[in-house]
């Protein structure tokens, strides 16, 4: 959440409320947001119980995993009021970051490492907060209005928001889907202090399509409009620190960093256009690089290499866990099989626990061998070893 800054000396320019919302807009195409919408920041009282049992429901089947945040501040996730309670308009922006590429093609390439679309250029949250502090500024320094900046800082639900305000709807793989981008959006708000005349929101144009739902590698989707995020392999690869199940393992195929399977499937993906934001394109180092080549990197490296990306953020041993997994996966034992090797004396627990498990995947006659001359200490690790054989 970005604060509002020191007010000018000027005078703000008089507008009024239609006219600052055409402005704001016409701000917002210019500074290279592909959508906006504007709806009320005051939920009806159906509305706010809708969100809220919704997320209830959520946590109290445990399906947010270790992501306990969500369970924390529900009312303010509910209502915007909430948490400003000048709050009176949402501005709901988004970003599009359509691939030039169906990122589906990389997992027939199972040496290779297969890393979601999103991340594969500069971290969004940094693109997007540049551009809304920039929208923010022109708001304040112009029409001097009290505003607050969000993009993921804040218990806000981005989603039901940017339906209200007529940029998409939650489809059934919970995610937005637009009619102009299909599901390739980035999201980030702005609460002014003023009411604004609001957009239409939009309705669900899923129909009777269970696309999204049918490809999930993991069954991630207990039912339409509901995720386990514990199954979802996005939050599998960037949240969960620990061990992954062992039974969702072999499903991560070569994923080593999200998923794009549900919102890549989505037919409204037909009329996308192609992302213009130059800093979310591909790095060629994020483009299916060498899983072996991942295996390599040590914290200086990889810091190196995934500096300004999302992928920093997890850190250098869950990223090399989750390039373990896949190697093990890789079905390409003369090639995956000496960076195991070398994962199985990695200084990180998870990342020699995880090599373990790719050993045995790829070399099961060597498990017992080695488990016998290793010196593990780690009682996870050792348990890997157990498992094994």
């Amino acid at each position: 959440m970005t604060r509002t800054p020191p007010r000018p000396k000027r005078l703000p320019r008089p507008a009024t409320p239609v006219e600052l919302r055409d402005a704001i807009r016409t701000e917002a195409s210019r500074l290279g947001f592909d959508a906006i919408g504007f709806a009320p920041a005051a939920l009806t009282e159906n509305a706010r119980r809708l969100r809220l049992q919704r997320l209830t429901d959520f946590v109290d089947a445990g399906w947010q995993g270790d992501m306990g945040w969500l369970g924390e501040r529900t009312a303010a996730r509910g209502d915007p009021q909430t948490l400003w309670r000048d709050a009176r308009t949402v501005v709901s922006l988004a970003v599009n970051y359509a691939p030039a590429v169906d990122p589906l093609a990389v997992l027939e390439s199972r040496e290779r490492a297969a890393i979601s679309v999103y991340a594969q250029g500069r971290d969004y949250h940094e693109v997007l907060k540049s551009k809304l502090k920039a929208l923010g500024r022109f708001i304040w320094d112009t029409y001097q209005h009290e505003l607050k900046v969000f993009v993921d800082t804040a218990p806000l639900m981005e989603k039901p928001m940017a339906e209200a305000a007529g940029l998409g709807w939650q489809g059934k793989h919970t995610n937005l889907v637009s009619r102009r981008f299909g599901s390739w959006l980035f999201l980030g708000e702005i609460l002014l202090s003023v009411e604004l005349p609001a957009d239409a929101p939009e309705t669900d144009h899923c129909g009777s399509c269970h696309a999204c739902l049918d490809i999930c590698p993991t069954r991630a989707f207990p039912a339409p409009y509901r995720l386990d995020a514990r199954r979802c392999i996005s939050y599998l690869t960037i949240e969960h620190e620990g061990p992954i199940d062992r039974e969702l393992r072999p499903l991560l195929g070569n994923r080593i960093y999200g998923c794009d399977d549900c919102l890549a499937v989505c037919p409204w993906n037909k009329y996308a256009h192609l992302a213009r934001e130059a800093a979310l394109a591909p790095r060629a180092a994020l483009d299916a690089p060498s899983l072996v080549e991942l295996a390599m990197l040590d914290d200086e490296t990889f810091r190196r290499r995934f500096a300004g990306t999302a992928i920093k953020r997890i850190g250098r041993d869950r990223f090399v866990r989750n390039v373990a997994y896949a190697l093990g996966n890789s079905a390409a034992p003369a090639i995956a099989l000496p960076a195991i090797e070398r994962l199985l004396e990695d200084p990180s627990p998870l990342v020699r626990g995880a090599a373990v498990w790719a050993l045995a995947r790829l070399a099961p006659d060597q498990v017992a061998d080695r488990r016998h001359s290793s010196h593990e200490r780690n009682p996870e690790v050792r348990a890997e070893w157990l498992a094994a054989a």
